[in-house]
């Protein structure tokens, strides 16, 4: 990573530009082409560094609900369950943990009633009904912002 690629991170962790040409502002800050932002993000996202470019908006002021989700997973199909999972757009996150319940994931829909027929769709698409919602009883939102100056 050069010093643009860290100022390119930088900018779109912290103050993306919200106009109808955000990479043309980019690179007008950065005083590089158009091109040159998409290519760096394409390259950024390409190695890793980069998983996932997007507004994170509060769900529930937009009318949505979500739950935490776990299900237990043999080790053979975690993949294959995987890529179930994560084909439903209200799926936000999906990570293992060390448990009995291996996989875990967020998932977001306009209503309970939606988040119920998302679940039982999975189930039925991966075989698999042990499945738990774990609904928030207390939100807690926690920004992170990851300095790649180094100086902070």
């Amino acid at each position: 990573m050069d010093k643009i690629d860290k100022q390119l991170l930088d900018i779109i962790q912290n103050d993306f530009p919200i106009t109808p040409e955000p990479y043309k502002q980019l690179a007008l800050s950065l005083q590089i082409s158009p091109k040159e932002v998409m290519d760096r993000i394409r390259a950024l996202y390409d190695e890793g560094i980069i998983r996932r470019l997007g507004g994170v908006f509060d769900s529930r002021k937009v009318g949505y609900t979500s739950t935490l989700c776990a299900i237990k997973v043999p080790e053979s199909r975690i993949s294959d369950v995987a890529r179930i999972i994560n084909v439903f757009p209200g799926v936000t996150h999906n990570y293992l943990r060390e448990d009995d319940y291996n996989m875990w994931f967020t998932l977001i829909a306009p209503s309970r009633d939606e988040i119920k027929n998302i679940c039982e769709k999975i189930k039925e698409q991966s075989g698999i009904n042990d499945l738990i919602e774990l609904p928030a009883e207390r939100i807690f939102k926690i920004k992170v912002k990851f300095s790649v100056k180094g100086d902070e």
